[in-house]
């Protein structure tokens, strides 16, 4: 995900090299003057675009924010031709995202780690991009005529929540497989057409 600084505008690579930072290291790990160096602007110029750390984490939020969303849902999009099968892609595409040598976690998770005050800003990021993922997710169980669109979701989303930080934490290469197993349990308890079709939809 990471771009090529060639072409860019100063703010855009100050984005870019604020993500990558805060992604490996944690934010409060990481100083304007570092972020400032790497980026190669100067301190007046990163001001110049963001008045305060803060100011520029949450831009990096909602820059990483559009740039994840729809790098999954591509991704789900083109592994699976049904919804059903779009179900059990969400984790064949965690699977891809975990095996990445800068995977590093979540960053909206490791974030609101970071920020233990409720209902900031940030926090408030935080919160928005997992609701829009779970909303993604409820769509697809929708369409795939789950019983229970919201319960499938929420189980779901849950079940990718646990594997992402079991990923980062473990670093078990069989986690997203294990994952995809528990996922496709409750899938074809919810949406009974699946019983009949369950290996197609299993590729």
């Amino acid at each position: 995900m990471k771009r090529k600084s060639k072409g860019l505008s100063k703010r855009e690579q100050l984005l870019n090299t604020a993500l990558e930072l805060f992604a490996r290291q944690g934010i409060h790990a990481t100083g304007i003057d570092t972020i400032a160096e790497q980026s190669r602007v100067t301190k007046k110029t990163l001001y110049a675009h963001f008045h305060s750390k803060d100011e520029l984490v949450l831009a990096v939020l909602r820059h990483y924010d559009g740039l994840a969303r729809n790098e999954f849902m591509r991704h789900v999009e083109r592994r699976g031709k049904t919804p059903q099968a779009r179900l059990l892609a969400i984790f064949d595409v965690a699977q891809r995202w975990f095996q990445q040598n800068n995977f590093y976690g979540c960053l909206f998770i490791n974030t609101i780690g970071e920020y233990s005050d409720a209902d900031t800003p940030i926090r408030q990021i935080c919160k928005e991009y997992k609701k829009l993922v779970k909303g993604y997710i409820r769509e697809l169980c929708e369409q795939a005529g789950a019983l229970d669109p919201n319960e499938l979701a929420e189980e779901l989303a849950l079940i990718l929540e646990g594997a992402t930080v079991t990923a980062q934490v473990s670093q078990n290469p069989k986690t997203a497989h294990i994952a995809k197993r528990a996922a496709k349990a409750l899938i074809d308890k919810a949406i009974p057409q699946t019983r009949s079709t369950r290996s197609a939809h299993s590729q």
